[in-house]
């Protein structure tokens, strides 16, 4: 049985996941950080000596972790670039960038002794093609692609696969301000995403039976 953990789990879409996977037989970790969850471990991804705490207990709790999902994410409120700070910015490629990178970098080790172990990072439909007034998570959403392109190609020789689900406008509190009605009329399936649709396709990369696919970003997007 595969020992999973689930990064920003308190969140629509890394609760559906988490959920998902305890239903394939996974045993699961639930992160968190500002939204406590039952039997959750908390920590600020900003922080290495905090993501090393995460660890450190999902392995006392687990052992090794063979799936890792890097979930965790924020997004600035829609703004031209003029009016995103610096602050911002940096704020931004902590979370969703470097708290990544750092996760992955934790979680290797016992993957590659193993010779076996998944990846799976999350991006965004604006981190393959851009999007107006979204220029900072636009770019941090990239980040994750090219991150996810070059890491898979470094561990492929040791069984482990990484790969990128990219969810387009989905329903979760995130998007709650945007206008529903407006948002499906671009969406050629007629119907926003849900966290379910993204938790199938991450059990998909997840699955035992995905070792020969690697280093792809799939669209979970509606055909957006």
């Amino acid at each position: 049985m595969m020992n999973a953990l689930v990064t920003g789990a308190s969140g629509g879409i890394g609760g559906a996941i988490a959920d998902l996977l305890q239903q394939h037989g996974m045993h699961v970790v639930r992160h968190f950080h500002q939204t406590p969850i039952a039997g959750g471990i908390q920590a600020d991804l900003r922080c290495e000596n905090q993501i090393e705490a995460l660890f450190q207990q999902t392995e006392q709790r687990l052992g090794g972790i063979d799936v890792l999902i890097n979930n965790a994410g924020i997004a600035l409120p829609q703004q031209l670039i003029t009016d995103t700070t610096t602050a911002d910015f940096d704020d931004l490629f902590a979370i969703n960038v470097r708290a990544m990178f750092m996760c992955c970098r934790r979680a290797l080790p016992h993957m590659i002794a193993q010779k076996r172990g998944r990846i799976i990072n999350i991006s965004s439909v604006w981190g393959v093609q851009g999007a107006s007034c979204e220029v900072a998570y636009s770019a941090a959403k990239a980040a994750v692609v090219g991150l996810t392109h070059a890491l898979a190609q470094e561990v492929a020789p040791s069984g482990i696969t990484v790969n990128c689900i990219a969810p387009g406008i989905i329903n979760t509190p995130m998007n709650s301000h945007l206008n529903p009605a407006e948002l499906v009329q671009d969406i050629p399936t007629g119907r926003l995403g849900t966290p379910e649709d993204v938790a199938h396709a991450v059990a998909f990369f997840a699955n035992e039976h995905a070792g020969y696919i690697t280093g792809q970003v799939l669209g979970v997007d509606g055909g957006f």
